[in-house]
C-alpha cells in the first residue's frame, strides 16, 4: 500500500505541472501525515465542505479533485471563510487533498479529450492561445445548432445548454469550464461552433455577428464527466486503492 505523498509523486508525474497554465495553482493542496497508508481515495470536481465531511465520515485517506482547494493566498486560517474552514476540518482529520487543474485539461486523457468523446468529436487536437492549447478542435456531423446543443445536453447530462448563432455545426472547438478566453482561438482555429462551460454574455450576444456558434453547457457538466480518468489514473499508482467519485454540483436548475 502506497502512501499519500507516495501517491502524489505518481500522480504528479503522470499529469505533470509542465502541463499547466502560469497563473494557476495546484497540487499538493493539503498533506497533514504524508506517510499515512493510501487506501481510500475521494474524487470530486471541488472540494466542498459536503465533500470534506464525507471524506470525514467514511474516512477516506485523501480527497483528489480537478478544482483547486487553494487557488488564492490565504490572510488567515480560521473558522470564517469557507477555505480555511476546509483546510482546518482536513488537517485536524489527517486528510490530504490533491488537485489537478489546468494541466488535467490539457493531459491527453484528460477533461478535453473526455468532453469531446462524450459529444463524438472526430480526429481531435489541442487549440488554443498560445501557451494554453488546452482545448480540443475537431469534426462532426453536420448538423444544425439545436440538434448539436441537444446532443451535447443529453451526452452530458446538462440541465439547460445556451447557444447562440445560426451557422451550420461542423468543426466544433471545446473547452470544459470557463471558456471566455478561448473564443477568439477558437475562431482562429477555423471553428464554426465553440462549445464550453460558461461564457461571457457580451460574447453570447456578438455570436452570430462575429460567425462562430457559442454553446454553453454549464461548468460543472462539462469537466466532472472526466473525473473517472483521473480515478483511473489512481488506479495506475496503486490498483488496490479504493476509489469514489462524489457529486460536488452546489448549483440547482429550477
Amino acid at each position: 500500500m502506497i502512501t499519500v505523498s507516495e501517491l502524489y509523486r505518481k500522480l504528479d508525474a503522470a499529469i505533470p505541472a509542465s502541463l499547466s497554465c502560469e497563473w494557476d495553482n495546484d497540487g499538493l493542496m493539503c498533506c497533514p501525515k504524508p506517510d499515512r497508508a493510501c487506501r481510500r481515495v475521494l474524487l470530486a470536481l471541488d472540494i466542498t465542505e459536503r465533500v470534506v465531511d464525507r471524506a470525514i465520515r467514511e474516512d477516506f485517506d485523501a480527497i483528489l479533485s480537478h478544482h483547486p482547494l487553494v487557488f488564492r493566498p490565504i490572510g488567515s486560517l480560521t473558522t470564517e471563510a469557507p477555505v480555511p474552514r476546509k483546510l482546518i476540518k482536513l488537517v485536524e482529520n489527517g486528510i490530504a487533498a490533491l488537485s489537478f487543474h489546468t494541466r488535467f485539461d490539457a493531459l491527453t486523457g484528460g477533461v478535453n479529450d473526455a468532453l469531446a468523446a462524450a459529444i463524438g468529436l472526430k480526429n481531435p487536437v489541442p487549440f488554443g492561445p498560445e501557451g494554453e492549447e488546452m482545448g480540443r478542435i475537431g469534426e462532426i456531423e453536420p448538423c444544425t445548432l439545436a440538434d448539436f446543443a441537444e446532443t451535447v445536453k443529453k451526452a452530458l447530462n446538462a440541465p439547460v445548454v445556451l447557444a447562440s448563432g445560426e451557422k451550420t455545426v461542423h468543426r466544433v472547438a471545446i473547452l470544459g469550464g470557463s471558456g471566455s478566453d478561448f473564443v477568439s482561438a477558437a475562431k482562429r482555429a477555423g471553428a464554426d461552433t465553440y462549445l464550453s462551460g460558461e461564457l461571457a454574455y457580451h460574447h453570447m450576444c456578438e455570436a452570430r455577428e462575429n460567425g462562430l456558434n457559442l454553446v454553453a453547457a454549464g461548468h460543472y457538466h462539462t469537466e466532472n464527466i472526466a473525473l473517472p480518468a483521473l480515478a483511473e489514473l489512481v488506479k495506475e499508482a496503486d490498483p488496490d486503492i479504493f476509489t469514489e467519485i462524489a457529486s460536488a454540483n452546489e448549483i440547482q436548475a429550477f
